[in-house]
């Protein structure tokens, strides 16, 4: 079989902890004539949890789909209690995005996705404001305006909702959406909805975080990304970026200094989920990076 005509699939599992597991996976495997070209493994001792992801590809033979290959492997999951699933490489996640004014998370993400470095199809933007329709048009990508008074909170996420149903959407990636998602979104969209948020030490919440960091005289900054909980900011974080300031800096460079960690630290956890590398871990997450 040509190399280039392989398909490639990746497999994830969550389970306690327990002898055999890498054995019964690698004997599954190889059972259907695949081979191994990644694998990694994660024990929490607290937790007493075992995690795994393995990348494998057809060799000898042809495999089934996604949804054959976790029908098959039904009696190993059961077996050790697994959380697991099998996903096809070819097929990329369906990615909706939602923003509100600040448009350099977006920004990122457009053009990565567009550069084919963000393995995804990005399917549209949602937003409460029309700021950002000019650059998401220019990529050729549907925009949906919804506002949000404080009369229409529900009918506007039922909206957001039934663009995710429609367009079959893997992923919701908040790149500065600023609404607090309901617990009916949340509940919705467990585990398949990211968030950025500025993060300082100490924390800074309300208007202005940069101008309150600058006054503190804060020695460091950065942002989370985590996905999205009904606990405001507390989701499971997925990853963080940092950089060290000093009195030096004003007010304008915190914002945009501020502004690139967030850029890059929503991309890298957009990038991790679309690769199916995250598995979450009660309140935190193993990324097999």
């Amino acid at each position: 079989m040509n190399a280039a005509d392989r398909q490639k699939f990746v497999l994830t599992v969550s389970c306690p902890e327990a002898n055999g597991i890498v054995r019964a996976v690698s004997d599954f495997l190889f059972q259907r004539g695949a081979t191994i070209s990644d694998a990694a493994q994660h024990r929490d001792p607290v937790a007493d949890r075992f995690f795994m992801r393995v990348e494998f590809e057809e060799v000898e033979a042809t495999l089934p789909g996604s949804e054959k290959l976790n029908e098959d492997f039904r009696e190993i999951a059961q077996r050790f209690d697994m959380q697991c699933s099998f996903f096809n490489l070819a097929v990329k996640p369906r990615v909706l995005m939602a923003v509100s004014k600040h448009g350099h998370c977006l920004n990122d993400i457009l053009h990565r996705w567009s550069s084919g470095v963000l393995p995804a199809d990005i399917v549209g933007v949602v937003s409460n404001h029309e700021e950002l329709r000019g650059i998401t048009e220019w990529y050729g990508i549907p925009y949906h305006y919804l506002p949000v008074t404080s009369d229409n909170k529900d009918t506007q996420e039922d909206a957001v909702l039934e663009i995710i149903r429609a367009e079959r959407v893997d992923l919701l990636a908040l790149a500065r959406y600023m609404q607090i998602l309901s617990p009916k979104m949340c509940e919705a969209m467990a585990g398949r909805a990211i968030n950025i948020h500025h993060s300082f030490l100490p924390g800074f919440k309300g208007a202005n975080p940069y101008r309150q960091a600058y006054l503190r005289g804060v020695k460091i900054i950065g942002a989370t990304a985590h996905y999205v909980t009904t606990d405001l900011d507390e989701g499971p974080i997925i990853e963080q970026a940092v950089e060290k300031i000093d009195h030096n800096f004003d007010i304008d460079e915190l914002v945009q200094i501020g502004r690139d960690a967030e850029c890059a630290a929503f991309a890298r956890a957009v990038k991790w989920h679309c690769e199916h590398r995250i598995i979450v871990n009660g309140n935190k997450t193993v990324v097999f990076k």
